[in-house]
């Protein structure tokens, strides 16, 4: 599986599935979650209120409308209390289940954001880590995805997941 860690805008990749960092009611909101249901449509909001939301850690699926992408796996992600709450481990879940739908669906390719690194407030060197290392560990499995995409905001956190990235070469 090949990794690749850009700084762009994930609505307009064109990967088979973009991660969208969403809030548990699905309908939109800031950050990533509001640019890429501007960018997909009104009908994207419409397949999201058939979802009924999602919990955290948990992901769901639609389809990607007016994106580049052909659907748009939602997933929320923990909001940072210190680190005491589970914190990490739902945030594993966020990128667990979202690769688990990606392989349901057949697809070869997937770009995740920074999840819950932006208003949820969860550091982004532990968060970078934790995304490296459990799509790290999902690829060993068996999968039909042969790209991940960290698609990052800031060069900074690009250069974070970077770090991260190659501690993990062999």
């Amino acid at each position: 599986m090949k990794i690749t860690i850009i700084k762009s805008d994930i609505t307009k990749l064109s990967v088979d599935a973009i991660v969208n960092a969403a809030n548990s009611s699905l309908l939109g909101g800031g950050g990533v979650d509001g640019a890429i249901h501007k960018a997909a449509g009104k009908q994207l909001l419409e397949a999201c209120r058939a979802l009924h939301g999602c919990k955290t850690g948990e992901a769901k699926y639609t389809a990607g409308f007016n994106l580049p992408a052909a659907y748009v796996i939602h997933t929320v992600g923990p909001i940072w209390h210190g680190g005491n709450r589970q914190e990490a481990e739902l945030l594993a879940d966020c990128y667990r289940n979202s690769l688990q739908i990606a392989t349901e669906l057949n697809l070869k390719s997937i770009a995740f954001p920074a999840i819950s690194t932006g208003v949820y407030r969860f550091p982004i060197e532990l968060a970078s880590s934790i995304a490296i290392e459990t799509v790290l560990a999902f690829a060993e499995e068996t999968t039909s995805l042969t790209e991940v995409v960290f698609c990052c905001f800031s060069e900074q956190d690009k250069l974070i997941y970077g770090s991260h990235m190659s501690r993990q070469s062999p």
